[in-house]
């Protein structure tokens, strides 16, 4: 007799290495080049031009991702206007089972500044785990590696906080 055991996928753990996952490079040139890419079709986060990328996990139907929308803006505002920070750490936003059409629904709503990518057929959202939205997971990128040094459900809470937290984790200053 043998038993089938199906391997429960957990989030991605803050210490371990980010899962290789293949993203649709946005189609705006602007937000191509905020990331550092050019061209199209995928890219990895590895490829990011950063020293640091947060990833909000998202979904346009979720009220709470919705609900933090404008505290995300606010953290995006204040990487950007920080030249210390500005070309260090990127955001991106993966809208779990959103079409293109539905992530840009939520970008033009709520007037998003950074790249928000499609996960239409849930790909992704079940290689980081099926986590629940919204999802933070913060990479560091270092020599083609990436290592998860925030993995948290929900709210980021104050900006200001967080960011310190991530500079800081991320060695930073």
């Amino acid at each position: 007799m043998t038993a089938i055991c199906a391997a429960e996928i957990s989030p991605p753990q803050v210490g371990g290495v980010f899962p290789e996952i293949e993203l649709l490079k946005p189609i705006n040139s602007a937000e191509l080049k905020y990331l550092g890419l050019s061209g199209s079709g995928i890219f990895k986060i590895q490829q990011v031009k950063a020293d640091v990328v947060i990833i909000e996990i998202f979904s346009m139907y979720c009220p709470y991702c919705q609900g933090e929308a404008p505290n995300i803006n606010n953290l995006f505002t204040l990487i950007e206007k920080n030249p210390a920070l500005k070309n260090k750490i990127k955001i991106i936003g993966i809208g779990i089972n959103n079409s293109l059409f539905e992530t840009d629904i939520f970008k033009n709503k709520y007037k998003i500044a950074f790249p928000l990518i499609p996960d239409g057929d849930f790909k992704l959202h079940k290689i980081i785990g099926e986590v629940r939205t919204p999802y933070f997971i913060v990479v560091k990128l270092k020599g083609g590696k990436t290592e998860v040094i925030y993995s948290k459900l929900g709210a980021l809470g104050d900006n200001k906080a967080f960011l310190e937290k991530i500079i800081k984790s991320a060695g930073l200053k």
